[in-house]
């Protein structure tokens, strides 16, 4: 059996301690183990990315490591870019405190001139070792050997035959080697002698790198593995699994491989609590703009002048990044970026115009970076605030709540909603009529329904699950300042769903179920409808109902058949900063 030298912390492990090593009483496979595989570090390398996969794997402390070679730039017969390039590598592989096992790869022997440097730095470029009652092979086609016209050469064909004959009673069997020629033969339908092998002798898994992309294939119930980029120019067609390392379990369940995106495994401090509470200030109010923008019903919107301030929470690190607007079609926002450089604990007010004109959602967001610790930072999305406007018109004389809504109170109704999304609606067309008297707000809604049958409305108890069926509801704000939200849903059978929102000084809320406002309701239902009608006291609502007042507020009419909503303004949300404004007339 071949050994090579491997590394324990930087230090070249002696040959006659591998053998003794090898030749120590093994563990079943019940007492679980796990290693660490590393792809290609170099082939167009990107400084610093191998060190920082190797530090991630350090920080998981695996039993042992693997390599699939292209450790080195190689390519050259230059002794002393050779010698330097290596003592580089071991130097890098040093900050491992486990074992390393290595695979050569093209760039580490590319020609005859750079065996002996491999011999030197690293050991024999194939040989094998166990490990418990599993059995690893490493094998060297890195000059091109073990492809379809250039199959291993005799001495270390032989050498595997006899090495895997050797251990044909080990429970797992790996191997590694540089270049994945099992896809090329395999998926071409060319012949694969090394395959055969591994077939023969019940190898279990196959590791390979060099195209610096990550694939795997079972077949023949082998697990083969063809490991990405961890530091060379990277290949990945995906937007993950760019620069990544592999993380393989063997227990009494068997063999476990999961790749693992760079950047993945951080330190245990990587976020402290105090990053977290300085994070959430930040998030809560870092950025404020200064007022909603007011919105009428054509939804064209032209505001000179916005302000948006931002605050440097922080007690340590500088703001310095630019501040950018995300802008979708029919809005502008000028300037749309802006340099933001702000010392701790300094302020600064920002002046935007906005306009817009034709769909409203998305709004337009803005985006900033927050340091939060060294290297570390939080982005901070804001959306433009906007709010619709919808008048409650005065009423000469109270309706009769019958759910007839042909009244002279009802007109000119709200008709105009949106997808849950900021999207199209899609549910069919709702009407919202708002209506008062000194006393009273009166609600109405006719939710058109072109499939009267489909109407989901069973909840007959109090505060039931009513947001689940067909429904409109409402979330009221009437007093400015106020902690306190008012949602109420309704479904066509008239059963409410209601409850108190309050809201702390951190902007924090609470919910109160038990709290049953006094309603006056009426609902009917027709061939290709169904209608809402109710009264609600202002004092219910904590209102004085004054002419003149401009509450919160925001509606929806939600429509089982089609699992949709139709939202006035969006997201819903229970912040009563999200809402429209309803003028009282």
């Amino acid at each position: 059996m071949k050994f090579t030298s491997v590394l324990t912390a930087g230090w070249r492990v002696p040959l006659a301690i591998l053998i003794l090593v090898a030749m120590m009483p093994t563990a079943d496979v019940a007492a679980a183990f796990r290693f660490a595989v590393i792809g290609d570090r170099t082939g167009g390398h990107v400084e610093g990315v191998y060190g920082e996969i190797l530090d991630e794997v350090q920080r998981l402390r695996p039993d042992f490591v693997m390599t699939v070679g292209d450790m080195i730039e190689g390519y050259t017969e230059d002794s002393v870019q050779l010698n330097s390039e290596w003592k580089e590598y071991l130097g890098l592989v040093d900050r491992l405190s486990m074992p390393i096992y290595y695979t050569p790869g093209n760039h580490d022997i590319t020609n005859e001139v750079m065996r002996p440097f491999y011999l030197r730095y690293v050991g024999e470029p194939y040989y094998s070792f166990d490990y418990g009652d599993c059995h690893f092979v490493v094998i060297d086609n890195a000059p091109g050997g073990g492809g379809p016209a250039e199959p291993l050469p005799e001495e270390q064909w032989n050498w595997l035959v006899n090495d895997l004959t050797d251990h044909a009673d080990a429970a797992h069997t790996f191997a590694f080697c540089h270049k994945p020629f099992w896809y090329e033969n395999r998926f071409e339908g060319k012949p694969d002698s090394l395959h055969d092998l591994f077939v023969q002798y019940g190898v279990d898994a196959v590791f390979t790198g060099h195209y610096h992309r990550y694939f795997t294939a079972e077949l023949d119930g082998i697990l083969y593995t063809g490991v990405g980029s961890s530091g060379g120019g990277a290949r990945s067609t995906f937007e993950y699994l760019q620069y990544h390392f592999m993380w393989v379990t063997v227990d009494e369940q068997g063999i476990a491989i999961s790749p693992v995106d760079k950047n993945s495994v951080q330190p245990w401090d990587y976020i402290t609590a105090e990053n977290m509470r300085l994070t959430d200030r930040i998030h809560k109010s870092a950025v404020s703009i200064s007022n909603a923008i007011p919105v009428v019903d054509d939804l064209d919107i032209s505001v000179a002048g916005l302000s948006v301030d931002i605050r440097n929470l922080s007690d340590e690190y500088p703001v310095l990044d630019t501040l950018r607007w995300e802008v979708s079609s029919g809005w502008s926002v000028r300037p749309s970026s802006l340099a933001v450089s702000l010392e701790p604990g300094e302020e600064q007010q920002l002046i935007f115009d906005v306009s817009g004109s034709g769909d409203l959602y998305p709004v337009p967001t803005l985006s900033l970076g927050f340091p939060i610790a060294d290297d570390k930072s939080v982005i901070v999305q804001h959306d433009l605030r906007v709010a619709r406007q919808v008048t409650c018109f005065g009423a000469a004389s109270p309706p009769v709540i019958d759910g007839d809504l042909s009244e002279a109170l009802w007109h000119d109704p709200t008709t105009r909603l949106f997808g849950p999304d900021g999207t199209v609606m899609e549910i069919d067309s709702v009407q919202f009529f708002f209506a008062h008297d000194e006393s009273n707000l009166y609600l109405g809604a006719l939710c058109h329904e072109s499939i009267i049958d489909s109407l989901r409305a069973d909840v007959t108890e109090r505060d039931g699950a009513v947001y689940g069926e067909d429904c409109v509801g409402y979330f009221f704000h009437p007093v400015e300042g106020s902690d306190t939200v008012y949602q109420i849903y309704i479904n066509p059978l008239g059963t409410v769903f209601d409850q108190m929102i309050v809201f702390d000084n951190d902007g924090d809320y609470d919910t109160d179920r038990d709290w049953n406002g006094e309603f006056e309701i009426k609902t009917v239902r027709a061939d290709s409808f169904w209608a809402m009608e109710v009264r609600i006291p202002f004092a219910q609502l904590g209102a004085a109902g004054q002419q003149g007042e401009t509450w919160r507020v925001n509606f929806r009419r939600k429509q089982k058949r089609l699992d949709s909503a139709g939202d006035w303004q969006s997201p819903i949300d229970y912040d009563p900063a999200t809402f429209g404004h309803l003028l009282l007339e």
